[in-house]
């Protein structure tokens, strides 16, 4: 098993409380527009778990001229800092993903979100960079988890299940992995989890706040519409960037829309088969028909083998 200390800082990330019946949820659209009645449904969802769920004011704006982003970059990113730092809502979720996370990470206030404290923050796909934003910039653990408006969210129990025992019983979901996880390199590491989207943690070197190297963490990567040799090419550049250096372990998630399977995996092996740690592939998180939540910044073991990922903690106080 590596020992590797853990990526990025000593410290690990601070973990935000869990949820109880009545917690109040923001939820925000810090990417592309949201269709209202998927909006709508997922709130009801929430809404059956207890949960008090409020819209952020621009969540179902539109960009002037760009119709991929939901809202300006700088209403988008207010909306985010405003929902953090207010004092009576316990989690921010994301309404889906897209793009445009990137052009209003940096508009956000880090240092108010640093200030408030760790609170529940829930997304993926798009979401990745402010993820790593939550982490480098602010020392805090997220949810790599389904979101508001997204459609596996609404159509798949077991995608819900996952998430709402993690924000309300993580201690039930310590143990995380599909059926269908199985070694790709054998082998069994401990460390903190980090990742994503990962065209998006490509995209995000060299950039300011940019985390230095995947060092000592257990990297969780998945991603949606990227041909086989587009994938080469981002985890080349992941390679030759050294950001890849150190890593203890590698979880593999989905990878829907990338092209069969056989070829994703043949790229998959050649590009992390080498970096000689463990290595399991269809995890079960992502943009997959079932998407477990997967805690970030939360020490853990890979077990390549017995393809799970173990939790030391639950990921939520």
């Amino acid at each position: 098993m590596s020992t590797a200390t853990p990526h990025a800082t000593a410290e690990l990330p601070a973990r935000a409380e869990r949820l109880r019946p009545g917690a109040r949820v923001a939820v925000v659209a810090p990417s592309g527009p949201i269709p209202e009645e998927r909006l709508d449904a997922g709130l009801d969802i929430l809404r059956g778990w207890g949960l008090d769920p409020v819209v952020a004011p621009h969540v179902l704006a539109a960009h002037p001229t760009l119709g991929h982003l939901a809202g300006e970059d700088r209403a988008r990113a207010r909306d985010l800092t405003e929902a953090w730092c207010d004092p009576s809502v316990s989690a921010v979720i994301c309404a889906r993903g897209g793009y445009g996370a990137q052009r209003m990470v940096d508009l956000v206030d880090w240092q108010a979100i640093r200030a408030a404290g760790p609170k529940v923050f829930v997304g993926y796909s798009d979401a990745t960079a402010l993820h790593e934003a939550f982490a480098v910039r602010a020392g805090l653990a997220t949810l790599h988890g389904p979101m508001v408006a997204a459609a596996t969210f609404l159509a798949d129990p077991r995608t819900q299940e996952s998430l709402r025992a993690t924000l309300f019983e993580p201690e039930s979901v310590r143990t995380l992995g599909l059926e269908t996880a199985r070694a790709l390199v054998p082998g069994r590491a401990r460390g903190v989890t980090l990742g994503g989207c990962v065209s998006l943690l490509a995209s995000d070197l060299a950039t300011p706040h940019a985390r230095p190297s995947a060092r000592g963490g257990l990297l969780l990567l998945e991603d949606v519409g990227e041909d086989p040799y587009r994938l080469d090419r981002v985890l080349t550049q992941l390679l030759r960037s050294d950001w890849l250096d150190g890593v203890a372990g590698i979880g593999l998630g989905s990878w829907v829309d990338c092209g069969p399977y056989e070829d994703v995996r043949a790229v998959l092996a050649d590009r992390l088969g080498g970096l000689g740690v463990p290595v399991v592939e269809e995890l079960g998180f992502g943009h997959s028909a079932t998407a477990l939540t997967v805690p970030l910044g939360v020490p853990a073991v890979l077990d390549a083998e017995a393809g799970t990922l173990t939790l030391d903690v639950p990921a939520l106080r």
